[in-house]
């Protein structure tokens, strides 16, 4: 039986579905899934163990991945992503079964494209089990709630993120972000990276991407370190398989909420995660080597989160509460 899933969104939900992608293989051994993803997160076919080949939609792409839809000869298409794009390839694939979210039927002109419809309050349900919970289309498989999303890195990739390393032991800083509001203050980035290094002796690494604006924040950073604490900076340097296996790589992650929460996350490193205007219900790590922190209740790590908690300033957030969040992540 061959599967198109179709995510067309960004890395953070591609990485999240791939949780359904295991419950399927697992379930079904003899699937061959065939995942479509955006241009930018193309490196994460070959991470994606369920995956047996893909389908790349983006600029520059052309005609290319819809013939391949078209030509595929697929028995199913799960659609996770709900977009006028997805259902127009979904439609383009004629598989006798094409499934969506209830959602989806708000468009009628999306609705046309589909035989089933699952129905998932997208607000209700941390992100992963939405995604997992689409696979009832396929007669009504249930899948358990698995681990949290496994991905695989190759050993070029760690090479790529070992050359770069100043040592094996480091703690990776994410502090960059596609949003600015997402920014925690430059000065306290600065005291948790004196603290690592201080109190740890771990190398402090930071990264983030080209944007100027991110780079203008990341430089912020740099400057309020104090003299006695190194960092290496890898902020623009690394591809996205780099990144990932950076982050494998580390003994600790601290971070925004952006795609590195969801890297660690598949890796199950030990990390914190710094949720400001964005609901963590959503798109918290759940592993156990996992701290969470939400500007909107800052006075101590989340035990339990709320899916209609508002979001915050990120400034709420103290160093104090990140340090200590830090301090009991390293001990267990």
């Amino acid at each position: 039986m061959k599967i198109l899933a179709l995510q067309l969104k960004r890395i953070g939900d591609t990485i999240l579905t791939a949780p359904a992608l295991a419950a399927l293989q697992q379930a079904r051994p003899e699937v061959r899934i065939t995942l479509a993803v955006h241009a930018s997160c193309a490196p994460l076919l070959e991470m994606i163990p369920a995956v047996r080949s893909g389908i790349v939609f983006g600029p520059g792409r052309g005609w290319t991945p819809w013939q391949q839809a078209l030509t595929g000869g697929f028995d199913a298409v799960l659609d996770f992503t709900g977009t006028d794009r997805s259902a127009a390839v979904c439609a383009l694939t004629r598989a006798p079964r094409r499934a969506t979210f209830a959602w989806v039927k708000k468009s009628r002109a999306r609705a046309l494209a589909y035989h089933d419809f699952v129905d998932s309050p997208v607000r209700d349900f941390h992100t992963a089990e939405h995604y997992r919970h689409l696979l009832r289309a396929l007669d009504g498989l249930v899948a358990d709630a698995g681990p949290e999303p496994a991905l695989a890195v190759s050993s070029a990739l760690l090479a790529e993120a070992e050359a770069l390393l100043p040592r094996r032991d480091c703690a990776v800083l994410h502090a960059g972000s596609a949003r600015p509001e997402k920014y925690w203050r430059p000065e306290r980035w600065a005291e948790v990276a004196a603290h690592l290094h201080r109190t740890h002796g771990l190398a402090v690494v930071l990264t983030g991407g080209k944007d100027p604006a991110e780079q203008e924040h990341l430089a912020a950073i740099r400057a309020a370190l104090p003299g006695d604490c190194p960092i290496t900076d890898l902020s623009g340097r690394l591809s996205l398989g780099g990144f990932a296996a950076t982050l494998a790589r580390a003994r600790l992650v601290v971070s925004c909420d952006t795609a590195a929460v969801h890297f660690a996350s598949a890796f199950q490193r030990p990390q914190v995660a710094l949720f400001g205007p964005t609901n963590p219900f959503h798109w918290r790590p759940r592993h156990a080597r996992a701290a969470v922190l939400s500007a909107a209740q800052p006075g101590a790590p989340l035990t339990a989160c709320d899916p209609r908690m508002k979001g915050a300033p990120m400034e709420r957030i103290s160093t104090g509460l990140v340090i200590g969040a830090i301090e009991s992540v390293l001990s267990s």
